[in-house]
């Protein structure tokens, strides 16, 4: 079984998974670890979870072995492996979900570099302002202090 973001790739390519092993066994040189990689066990339980609904049960319906997983680039190596013009298409739909997604990666890093540059900017602008209200406060506190304190003296 291979994967890549939970989708099972052999649905996507209309393929059969022997098919689609056979064309990575082939070209295993393509496939480092940073491009495909096998899910540990753990990891396949979370994605069964998750899933469930939507897997059938019986006999030779669950994988005998733990299923591959592909990385961005690991898919976009499968387009030089597979040459049928569903997988080219596929892969095209793919990568611009990649893009697609590494767009909004961006997006929310410029967001939040910006929210932090507010903060700093309004932390310093706030800090003079919390100055200020310290200084009248500790002002207020010596003329209560003042007109509180013990008089000494004539009294009348």
């Amino acid at each position: 079984m291979f994967r890549s973001f939970g989708i099972d790739l052999t649905e996507m390519y209309e393929m059969e998974t022997k098919v689609l092993k056979q064309a990575v066994r082939r070209n295993l040189e393509r496939f480092p670890e940073d491009f495909m990689f096998q899910l540990a066990e753990k990891e396949w339980n979370t994605l069964l979870r998750s899933h469930f609904a939507s897997l059938k049960t019986g006999s030779g319906r669950q994988p005998k072995y733990l299923p591959f997983a592909f990385t961005e680039h690991g898919v976009a190596m499968l387009a030089s492996v597979l040459n049928s013009s569903k997988a080219i298409q596929v892969n095209i739909s793919i990568i611009r979900a990649f893009i697609a997604l590494r767009e909004v990666a961006l997006n929310f890093k410029e967001l939040s570099d910006k929210i932090v540059e507010m903060e700093k900017q309004y932390n310093m602008q706030f800090a003079d302002v919390f100055e200020a209200l310290d200084y009248l406060m500790e002002e207020k506190k010596i003329e209560v202090e003042q007109r509180e304190r013990p008089r000494i003296g004539f009294k009348t």
